[in-house]
């Protein structure tokens, strides 16, 4: 699981997950939202909302990505809408967003299919949580979401085809983009610790470099 990464990599690495964690606690809503990725537990997390009754529609949205382009043959949403029907979420249930390829256009994407919408809970990957709070903070103030990811701990979070290297290039990137975006209208301003700048800066200078804006 650690490619044999450093003790010090790996703390500076659970401390920009830890930052990255949002994990609100989800209550009775319009509609589920799940975000397409390389990660198909978002989809079994979705799933297990629906089941449980926080709300009685789903939307999947995501065409292909940075990390899907090579990977998936079909649009991210279409094998989540799988992943939720096996898991006996019924089909009927399940609206489809195919377009979207970062999550600004999730976001954007998802309101033009839900007009009127009031309230949302917006599931993607543990560590894109605080990415997807500000994007929603800025691209969708007017309504009331909850963010949360499946309950996947920073050890069991890399998969076979996505390793513990690109899970930290991944951290960096989306940090970097916490930074860099909000001059750009794509997400809000949120504060970023001093710990979680200093884990950012140490990963940079180590060649974490692969997810960068």
């Amino acid at each position: 699981m650690t490619d044999g990464l450093p003790q010090n990599i790996l703390d500076a690495a659970r401390t920009l997950w830890s930052f990255h964690l949002v994990d609100d606690e989800p209550a009775p809503a319009d509609i589920i939202i799940g975000l397409g990725s390389y990660d198909l537990r978002v989809a079994g997390r979705c799933a297990d909302l629906y089941r449980t009754g926080y709300a009685s529609r789903i939307l999947f949205t995501g065409g292909s990505g940075n990390w899907t382009r090579d990977v998936f043959e079909r649009p991210e949403a279409d094998i989540f809408a799988d992943v939720a029907v096996d898991a006996g979420v019924p089909p009927s249930a399940i609206l489809i967003e195919r377009q979207a390829s970062n999550i600004g256009e999730n976001l954007t994407f998802a309101r033009a299919m839900l007009p009127g919408l009031s309230s949302a809970i917006l599931v993607t990957k543990p560590q894109t949580q605080k990415r997807v709070l500000a994007a929603t903070l800025q691209l969708w103030p007017d309504i009331h979401t909850a963010v949360t990811a499946p309950r996947t701990g920073f050890s069991d979070q890399p998969t076979a085809g996505h390793s513990i290297t690109m899970l930290i290039e991944e951290m960096v990137g989306d940090l970097a983009r916490l930074i860099d975006y909000p001059a750009r209208g794509y997400c809000a301003q949120l504060p970023i610790p001093e710990d979680a700048l200093d884990a950012y800066n140490m990963l940079l200078g180590h060649g974490f470099t692969g997810h960068l804006p």
